[in-house]
C-alpha cells in the first residue's frame, strides 16, 4: 500500500513542481540496480542456477534483489520454483488460467489473480521443500534475514543520494523518496506481475511448452528481458532470455559484462539443436 501511496504522492508533486534531473537519473539508477537484483539475481542466479558469480557479486544481487521490494530472497524463490512446477495448472501460485471455465468473469478474475490477487491469499510456500539449497547458504540465509534493513535502505538510499549531490536540499531528499524510491518500487512490482499476468495471457509463442507462457515484447523491454516468457519456460536454466533475432534482453547484457570481468563463470545456454527440437510450427505459434 506505501508503494501506491508513495506514486500518488509523486503524480502530485509532479503536476505541482514538476520533475528535475536529478529526480530522473535517480530513478532510472535505483530501477536498474534492484530490477537487476530482481532478473539476474533472484531469477536467474538464485532460482534458475543458471549460472555461478563470485561470492561478493551473489552477494549484491542478493541484497539488490531485497531493495526491489518484493519479498525475502528465499520466499521468492520458493515461489518461482513452485510456478514452474505447477505452471498453468493446480498448484500454481499465479496463473490466469485456473479460472478459464468460468467465461469473461473468470478470465478477468484470473487476470487479477496472477497479476496481484495471489500476495493477499493466506499461505505461503514451503522454502523447505521447493529453496532447500538456498536454506543451507548461511550467506544468503543472512541477507534473507536482514530483508526490513535491505528494504529501508532501498528507501532511504535515493534520499541521502539526492541530499548530498545538492548541498543539503531538504525538498530534494523529499522528491527523491518520491520518485526513486515509492514510485520506483510501485511501477518495478507491476512491471515483475506483469510477467505472471500478461506474459501467460498476451504474446506469441515460439516454443512448445506445457503450458500458457508467451513472448510479450513490452514486458521485454521495460522488464530488463523477463518478458521473453514463452523462451523461459522452455529453457529455465538459460541465462539469456532473448532467444529469438530481435529480442534485446538487458539482464543477459549485464551478465555477458559480468563474463568477460571474469566475476561470473558456468553459464547455461540451450544448444541449437535443443531450440530447434522444441520450436513451434509457424502456423502453431500464437
Amino acid at each position: 500500500m506505501l508503494p501506491f501511496l508513495g506514486f500518488i504522492a509523486a503524480l502530485f508533486h509532479f503536476w505541482g513542481n514538476g520533475i528535475g534531473w536529478l529526480d530522473i537519473a535517480l530513478f532510472v539508477a535505483f530501477y536498474l540496480i534492484t530490477g537487476f537484483g530482481v532478473t539476474v539475481g533472484y531469477h536467474r542466479l538464485f532460482t534458475h542456477r543458471s549460472f555461478k558469480a563470485v561470492p561478493w557479486l551473489e552477494t549484491l544481487l542478493g541484497v539488490a534483489g531485497c531493495a526491489a521490494v518484493q519479498g525475502p530472497i528465499l520466499s521468492w524463490v520458493a515461489d518461482h520454483r513452485r510456478h514452474h512446477q505447477h505452471s498453468d495448472h493446480e498448484g500454481d501460485p499465479h496463473s490466469p488460467h485456473l479460472f478459464d471455465d468460468h467465461g469473461l468473469l473468470g478470465t478477468l478474475g484470473g487476470l487479477w489473480h496472477s497479476h496481484i490477487g495471489w500476495l493477499f491469499e493466506a499461505g505461503s510456500t514451503d522454502a523447505q521443500r521447493y529453496a532447500p539449497d538456498l536454506l543451507k547458504d548461511k550467506r544468503l540465509s543472512r541477507i534473507d534475514s536482514l530483508y526490513g534493513l535491505w528494504l529501508l535502505l532501498s528507501l532511504l538510499a535515493p534520499a541521502v543520494l539526492a541530499y548530498a549531490i545538492t548541498g543539503g536540499s531538504t525538498e530534494a531528499a523529499i522528491s527523491a523518496v518520491l520518485f526513486a524510491g515509492l514510485a520506483r518500487v510501485f511501477l518495478l512490482h507491476h512491471v515483475t506481475w506483469s510477467v505472471n499476468s500478461i506474459c501467460h495471457s498476451f504474446g506469441k509463442r515460439a516454443y512448445r511448452t506445457t503450458d500458457e507462457s508467451r513472448n510479450n515484447a513490452i514486458v521485454g523491454v521495460i522488464g530488463l528481458g523477463e518478458g521473453w516468457h514463452n523462451n523461459h519456460h522452455a529453457f529455465p536454466t538459460s541465462a539469456r532470455h532473448g532467444l529469438g533475432k530481435g529480442q534485446f534482453d538487458l539482464s543477459w547484457e549485464l551478465i555477458r559484462l559480468f563474463v568477460r570481468l571474469g566475476w561470473v563463470t558456468k553459464v547455461q545456454l540451450p544448444t541449437e539443436q535443443l531450440l530447434q527440437r522444441k520450436a513451434m510450427e509457424p502456423a502453431a505459434a500464437e
